[in-house]
């Protein structure tokens, strides 16, 4: 059994009244529930009048860009560090308020839930010294390792738009974001921010991109110096050298590190890396309270590591220095040229071939002057040929210079492999050096076809000139059990003429490919073509899912052969596990939810490891769905639910460990599911019983076609044992529609027993086929069981259990294992039903702390369009405290939205309101607040009919 860990709860106080309003005005009290009802520090009163929304106000030197509360956490120190010892101000974007996350502290969900999660963020950073937080107002809509359903739930452009006008508004020199490849478990939401960080880089310095927030609000485009994204792929040692010692898996990465044990002189020697984990310890509604202490010993403490995406102005490779990130950018570069002198090399294709000429150019700016007079030298690699002077020739306008090469890579040079093309700028006013990796491919390359995902990223990095990221990913494909499976190879011509040849798989013991070799021919220069394999599984002892290979993987070989030219590709084969799932007699009923205590309920059947299970046998009669487990009830074979994928290690069986059983029946698929377990985690009311990670539950996964990209064409629910009105619940979570089954699946029966005294619980669920978004294919189904397990009673899960189990699984149908319904009849459609996606979201408008933020650094709320001149809110008269209230008028310029919130002197939010206002409309304020006291403010944000925005901070007066 694990140790119990303690967390510690929010309390939120608000006093809500009654607000009376003037012609022109609908007002409703305390109209914006759920609204954030504390401001950490008091805003800095505004002239009363329109907020000045004008570029500069705030000026950030970092913005780092995530996609929710919490995402810049494990870079807190490196941000105390810099802002401690280098004045660095940093910001954060955080594409959404976190409303698809669990709960830890309450029952606060949607938009009450994003309103918390951004408190406790503005609480955690401000430990690193960051002050300003921008929210774009876009939806969590729940996990998924899918960016392209992130795309399209978000909006690409609109949403760009906005990280865009955030950048020129706060002008960083230093982006900072996460991992914007399709990588095992990433979160989709993740790598599109990232992705809309990358855009950003490039879009916010083109003049002509989003022109009307040049044309129309007065930013100007801005020049960002350098993007990186947080983490690194590879090994280091932990301690004061873990900068110098890290190895990159690729070794044309350029990582920097940032040792955590740095003390902090403004803290009383503490280290960061302590102050940061208090500052994680902040997003306690995702039960981060519970982490423990950082190492005490300096040469146990690690580095922050951060991965250069792009940059255009000069930086050392090699540089370990804690302010490494900076250089260039925010500190000097080495070589002695000012800082915010831009160098850079720009190559014409990533992948270039062995003895292929490919153009290059290096790129240089002077902040001031444009144009800078020197030279530009390449250092290659051996065998390397480059042509051209490395003068630096004016642009037309001035506002840069160029040189351009010819560079030749080594017609022997290994393909497959990357290489650094190094660059030294040498002018009289010093030396600047850059670096930029270039792949070198045969002439004729071979890869495993992409999986949608994947090729969407291949296709966004190629268009933003970050092709090198696609090294984080290793190409994988799924084969069932002692089963085969069509694997096509996509083939690419990288040379200059048409060429011809073949392709063949070196495969791993245990699988077999029924073509020795495939041939090609006539593929044009820069074409491409296919061939199509078979691969077959044919040892059935291979163990599945992560238990397989090195995590899972079954590596195997593709070798292209070009004439005298051989080059071979790695990828890896996923067994899935398999299961025949037998038909029954009867029916099903209405939703039934009944718990039975009852000791001594019969077990599923033990778990079994071999796939050489006894053919299963069709039955007379459907289970009875009562939480009790018959012999004879089920006579399909046991499924192994023990394997972990996520989390801690069980101690024991004992600890966490199960197994299940199938049946169907013409009206759905019956589940039986056999838990141990020595710990009951928290025991939720019904009314809490969702986000099943957090406690005790099963997840059951199904993709009727076998073909979902991401899990919103899927039916999946987690399943609790029981609430603390004693019967179970379910909860439908990131599939094609959530909620609980009473919604979503009306059909749907649970029942479950728990032993008495504890040692686990027998549950069974009867999914309905009339609940999954398309019917059942009975030959190439998928499905996943899931088996979540806590020991603790702070709503915070330790292990993951399942079926089929890879990193972040329970997003990638792909790798579930494979189903088949033995009897069952051919589907009359495949045409999946529209998913339906939660947008319900918590607004800037409806913030608070973002109204005071807003109002004080002018950054338009959720990065919208500032109201134009004349259209906003215009406060006529002061806001005077009275003995019983305040007073306030306002005048409108436009149709829309104001909301006000009345803060005391401590922050605390006493009333707010909401008011419908017509263009031209004059107010006359009494808001009753029971004696607010001089040293108030009344914040106020407004929204147009057109989405335009405005923030008001207004001084309470005596």
């Amino acid at each position: 059994m694990r140790v119990p860990r303690l967390i510690s709860l929010i309390t939120i106080l608000a006093v809500l009244g009654m607000v009376a309003g003037s012609a022109g005005a609908a007002a409703q009290d305390a109209a914006t529930p759920g609204a954030s009802p504390v401001v950490d520090a008091t805003p800095t009163a505004s002239p009363v009048a329109e907020s000045d929304d004008t570029p500069g106000d705030v000026d950030l030197d970092m913005l780092f860009i995530g996609a929710h509360p919490d995402d810049e956490a494990f870079g807190l120190a490196a941000y105390g560090i810099w802002n401690e010892y280098h004045d660095v101000q940093v910001g954060v974007i955080t594409v959404t308020r976190g409303e698809g996350g669990g709960n830890a502290v309450g029952t606060e969900e949607g938009p009450a839930l994003g309103l918390l999660r951004e408190a406790e963020e503005r609480s955690a950073v401000g430990m690193a010294g960051i002050e300003h937080i921008y929210n774009l107002d876009k939806v969590d809509f729940y996990y998924t390792v899918s960016a392209p359903l992130t795309e399209d739930v978000w909006g690409y452009d609109s949403t760009l738009e906005r990280v865009v006008r955030v950048v020129r508004e706060t002008q960083p020199e230093v982006i900072v974001t996460m991992n914007p490849s399709p990588t095992p478990g990433n979160h989709g939401h993740h790598q599109m921010a990232a992705r809309l960080a990358v855009d950003a880089f490039d879009t916010a310095a083109d003049p002509t991109a989003f022109s009307a927030q040049i044309e129309d609000e007065g930013l100007a485009a801005w020049r960002a110096g350098k993007i990186v994204r947080a983490g690194a792929s590879g090994e280091g040692q932990p301690g004061e050298g873990c900068a110098s010692t890290f190895q990159p898996n690729e070794p044309t990465d350029y990582v920097f590190g940032i040792y955590e044990g740095t003390p902090s002189q403004r803290n009383g020697g503490q280290t960061w890396a302590a102050i940061a984990r208090n500052g994680q310890r902040e997003y306690v509604s995702q039960g981060w309270a519970v982490f423990p202490d950082v190492a005490t010993d300096p040469a146990e403490l690690e580095c922050t590591y951060m991965t250069l995406i792009d940059t255009r102005v000069p930086f050392t490779v090699g540089n370990a220095d804690p302010a490494a990130v900076l250089e260039g950018a925010l500190v000097p570069a080495q070589g002695g040229l000012p800082v915010g002198t831009e160098f850079s090399l720009d190559v014409a294709d990533f992948y270039v071939g062995a003895g292929q000429p490919v153009p290059v150019t290096a790129y240089a700016r002077d902040p001031v002057a444009g144009s800078v007079e020197g030279t530009v030298s390449l250092t290659l690699p051996a065998g390397w040929t480059a042509s051209g002077t490395g003068e630096l020739a004016p642009a037309s306008d001035d506002s840069q210079s160029a040189a351009s090469f010819i560079v030749t890579p080594d017609p022997n040079a290994e393909v497959n492999t990357r290489v650094r093309l190094d660059a030294t700028l040498t002018t009289d006013a010093g030396l600047a050096t850059t670096s930029e990796p270039i792949a070198v491919v045969p002439p004729v390359r071979g890869t495993l076809q992409a999986l949608p995902e994947i090729e969407q990223f291949r296709d966004w990095a190629s268009e933003n000139d970050v092709s090198q990221l696609d090294a984080l990913i290793k190409p994988r494909v799924s084969v069932p059990l002692t089963q085969s499976r069509d694997i096509e190879i996509d083939l690419q011509n990288f040379s200059g003429e048409p060429q011809s040849g073949s392709v063949a798989l070196e495969l791993p013991a245990g699988f077999q490919v029924a073509e020795a070799q495939q041939s090609f021919a006539d593929i044009p220069p820069g074409g491409t073509s296919s061939v199509t394999f078979t691969v077959a599984n044919v040892d059935a002892t291979l163990p599945t899912a992560n238990a397989g290979g090195e995590e899972g993987d079954y590596d195997f070989s593709i070798v292209t052969t070009v004439g005298q030219s051989t080059s071979s590709q790695t990828a890896a084969l996923n067994i899935v596990p398999v299961t025949v799932v037998p038909g029954v007699g009867g029916s099903a009923s209405s939703l039934t939810l009944t718990a039975n205590a009852t000791p001594g309920a019969s077990p599923v059947a033990s778990p079994v490891s071999s796939p050489e299970a006894s053919p299963v046998a069709d039955m007379a009669a459907a289970p009875q769905v009562d939480g009790v487990v018959t012999e004879g009830e089920y006579t399909g074979e046991a499924l192994d639910l023990s394997r972990v994928w996520e989390g801690d290690d069980p101690d024991s069986p004992q600890d966490a460990s199960g197994s299940a059983q199938l049946a169907w029946d013409t009206d759905g698929l019956y589940i039986a599911v056999n838990v141990t377990d020595d710990t009951l985690g928290t025991v939720l009311p019904t009314l809490d019983a969702k986000r099943h990670w957090r406690t005790d539950s099963v997840e059951i996964a199904i993709d009727p076609l076998g073909t979902a990209s991401n899990t919103s064409s899927t039916f999946k629910v987690g399943a609790f044992p029981t609430t603390e009105e004693g019967t179970p619940a379910a909860y439908r979570d990131a599939d094609a529609q959530q909620g609980p089954v009473s919604d979503t699946a009306p059909s749907l029966q649970i029942a479950s027993t728990l032993s008495e005294p504890y040692t686990g619980y027998v549950m069974e669920v009867f999914v309905p086929f009339d609940a999954l978004p398309v019917p059942m294919d009975p030959e190439r189904g998928t499905l996943n069981i899931f088996i979540y397990d806590s020991d603790t009673e702070d709503k915070t899960g330790q292990t993951r259990l399942g079926w089929s189990t890879w990193n972040g699984v329970q997003g990638d149908p792909y790798r579930w294992g494979a189903l088949t319904l033995q009897g069952f009849p051919v589907a009359q459609t495949d045409v999946v039903a529209e998913p339906v996606i939660p947008l319900d979201v918590a607004q800037s408008v409806n913030s608070p702390q973002s109204i005071a933020q807003s109002a004080n650094d002018g950054v338009p709320l959720a990065g919208k369009s500032p109201v134009a001149d004349g259209e906003g809110i215009f406060v006529t008269s002061d806001a005077t405290a009275m003995e019983n209230g305040l007073s306030l008028s306002l005048d409108s310029g436009s149709a829309g939205t104001a909301h006000l919130y009345v803060l005391g002197a401590d922050g605390v939010v006493a009333r707010d309101q909401t008011i419908a206002l017509q263009a031209g409309a004059s107010l006359d304020l009494t808001v009753p607040t029971f004696g607010i006291p001089a040293g108030g403010t009344v914040l106020i944000s407004f929204s147009s009919e057109n989405d335009a925005v405005q923030a008001l901070s207004v001084p309470i007066q005596g």
